[in-house]
């Protein structure tokens, strides 16, 4: 029976949805039955749910069409050219199907999760995110796949397709079907958000739950997120107070979280030249240390005995430009972007900014193209020199891909510029960041034992066999005695898991080498990314005023916590508890994450929960009173000098060892 409605080839498109979202939860379903679990009640929710979510996606895809073919007269429609047009556009809008089901697959199983603030990144970063896809995956291949399985519905439909396009119909019917659809649109907007997913304390169901292109339309319009609209909020003055006594045992009144405070030196201060490596995505569970069995990190772990080495540090987030923001501005995550990609971002008080006081050659080298996560522009803006791939000529570059050089190529060109620093009589400190331990895991041949571009396991060991060679050279060099050298992850290899923050998923190595000026030794105390800086700049003895959020680990007194997080949840671990704050005002806790999941209730009074207010909210308020800029200055005083409860507190023997 041909149909009554214009408006049947809309139905048709959303059915056609409906049915490929619903197969493709189901397949993501069945990939992660071990973690979600054979619980009829919860596949169930999951699928119903889902199904909304599905619905609601369709509604709003529908509401631009919709008008569309209300506006059109009926002989424009019924035309031979729009029956061209409409087949076209019906043939555009499965291919464009078949390619988000395919990408959605893929983004699973890079991250399992759906579409996210990550999508977003990548549509803005499209020649890397690109070539990375096309060297990943067997592109040509499933583009044809797609095209063929397109073709091969549009053929069976080509019929029906064309009785469609000849339906005359009403204008008052018209206007009556779309009002239905506006209505639905806004009732859609007005009552379907977040709230239903997130009920789910499973981190695998709620996203198997959701719908992948509903998400990725809520990242693009919440890519940032107000702390005091979204989050619980406590009494300023009594979070200040917290948040000051978390860097100083006789913290001075002054301004509301107002951290600045004298730092003096606990021994003379050494002006040594530091290379800090942030190397992509090298999880702790990469080495034998804790665990591993692969044998594909026998470097650093000789590394590690031969280092003062933090065996119990944690990222505070999951992408490279959270890593960096906390290794150089030594601040908690804060919801939404990091600081690195946020607009306004310069002039801010770094590492960087410390060593510039001092007259040291500050330098960022990253190994791909500084444009990706707004890198160039932050560090450039902060007072930085920047070094990207761009800036390697032709014959300094022996491998690249998608991403960026290799390992070896980035580490030579930052031993060509240690060498005119110390050539000119400048001490240096250069922030460097990898990039071969990435997909699509491809590396020069001939340098380890496993194949180029076969998994994660040979861009690590490349990785590792990289960091050996670029410390044999060094070794080589006549600053090389008087250099300290900085290993730390940006984050882990996956941050996936059951819950939202799966502690797990942010364990990193940090090693501090200099076999003159630091005794080797293991510190198994629980910090974070922001405890780097301080810690840092305690051991070159720096005496200088200090707002940084973190800590030294090894003053005695450090209070172990590590500071973890999302785009949107925010999470503080000490004592065995995991306290997590989340849009909505939520509050949650996890008793010994490290072992278990199970999350339970938190109340806004609990003491952990005022501490991790106090960091968040702190934060938040800092960035917007822009107290953590160069121009930023309160009064000098003599308050100021102990402020920091520094003065004659004894650290833990010291690692910088005598002249050896």
């Amino acid at each position: 029976m041909m149909p009554k409605s214009r408006f049947s080839a809309l139905l048709l498109a959303c059915g056609i949805n409906l049915l490929c979202f619903t197969l493709l939860r189901a397949f993501l379903y069945a990939r992660s039955w071990a973690v979600v679990g054979p619980s009829f009640p919860g596949a169930l929710h999951i699928f119903g749910l889902g199904f909304l979510y599905d619905a609601v996606f369709c509604v709003y895809f529908s509401a631009f069409f919709a008008v569309a073919l209300l506006l059109l007269p009926n002989r424009v429609y019924t035309g031979r050219v729009f029956g061209w047009l409409g087949r076209a556009a019906f043939f555009a809008f499965l291919y464009a199907l078949g390619f988000m089901l395919v990408a959605e697959w893929l983004f699973w199983d890079e991250f399992g999760t759906r579409f996210n603030f990550i999508a977003v990144d990548y549509l803005v970063y499209g020649t890397e995110v690109t070539r990375n896809i096309y060297e990943s995956y067997p592109v040509v291949s499933l583009l044809a796949c797609i095209l063929a399985a397109s073709a091969a519905v549009f053929l069976g439909l080509r019929k029906t397709l064309a009785e469609l396009f000849r339906i005359r119909e009403s204008f008052r019917r018209r206007l009556a079907v779309t009002s239905g659809i506006g209505a639905a649109f806004v009732a859609a907007l007005i009552l379907v958000g977040q709230a239903p997913r997130d009920a789910f304390v499973n981190n695998y169901a709620r996203e198997l739950a959701s719908n992948g292109p509903y998400q990725l339309v809520g990242a693009f319009r919440n890519n940032t997120l107000d702390y005091d609209t979204f989050y619980t909020r406590g009494d300023d003055e009594e979070l200040s107070r917290l948040a000051k006594l978390s860097v100083s045992k006789n913290p001075d009144e002054g301004e509301r979280f107002d951290l600045s405070r004298a730092v003096p030196a606990g021994g003379p201060e050494r002006r040594l030249n530091v290379i800090l490596i942030s190397i992509e995505s090298l999880s702790a569970e990469f080495m034998s240390r804790f665990g591993n069995r692969e044998g594909i990190t026998p470097f650093l772990d000789g590394l590690a005995k031969e280092s003062l080495f933090f065996s119990s540090l944690f990222a505070t987030g999951t992408r490279t430009d959270r890593g960096l923001e906390a290794i150089t501005l030594s601040i908690p995550p804060t919801p939404g972007r990091s600081l690195v990609k946020r607009p306004d971002n310069a002039r801010l008080y770094s590492l960087g900014y410390v060593f510039r006081q001092r007259g040291y050659d500050v330098a960022f080298l990253y190994g791909g193209r500084g444009f990706f996560d707004n890198m160039n522009a932050f560090f450039s803006g902060n007072g930085y020199r920047t070094v990207d791939q761009t800036d390697l000529k032709g014959g300094e570059i022996t491998f690249q891909n998608a991403w960026g050089v290799a390992d070896e190529d980035l580490y030579r060109k930052a031993l060509r510029e240690a060498d005119a620093a110390h050539g000119s009589g400048r001490h240096f400190f250069f922030h460097v960041m990898t990039t071969s331990n990435h997909r699509p895991f491809t590396y020069p041949e001939g340098r380890i034992d496993i194949p180029s571009g076969t998994g994660r396991p040979g861009a690590v060991k490349y990785t590792d066999h990289a960091l050996k060679e670029f410390l044999s050279a060094a070794g080589q060099r006549p600053w090389f005695g008087d250099t300290v050298f900085v290993v730390v992850a940006d984050h882990c290899a996956g941050s996936a898991g059951e819950v939202g923050l799966p502690i797990r998923k942010y364990h990193i190595p940090l090693f501090i080498y200099s076999p003159k000026h630091v005794a080797p030794r293991e510190v198994a105390r629980t910090c974070s990314q922001i405890d780097i800086a301080p810690t840092l700049l305690a051991l070159l003895g720096f005496d200088y005023e200090s707002r940084f959020w973190g800590s030294d680990v090894l003053r005695d007194g450090f209070t172990e916590r590590a500071l973890i997080g999302n785009y949107q949840k925010l999470g503080l671990y000490k004592d065995g508890r995991l306290v997590i704050l989340s849009p909505r005002k939520l509050i949650d806790v996890m008793e010994r994450p490290l072992v278990q999941n199970r999350i339970e209730k938190a109340a806004a009074e609990d003491p952990l929960s005022r501490e991790a207010m106090a960091y968040y909210q702190g934060a938040d308020y800092i960035l917007r009173h822009r107290m953590n800029r160069w121009e930023y200055a309160r009064p000098a005083s003599p308050a100021l000098a102990q402020a920091s409860g520094r003065q004659g507190v004894p650290r833990e023997e010291s690692p910088m060892a005598a002249d050896r």
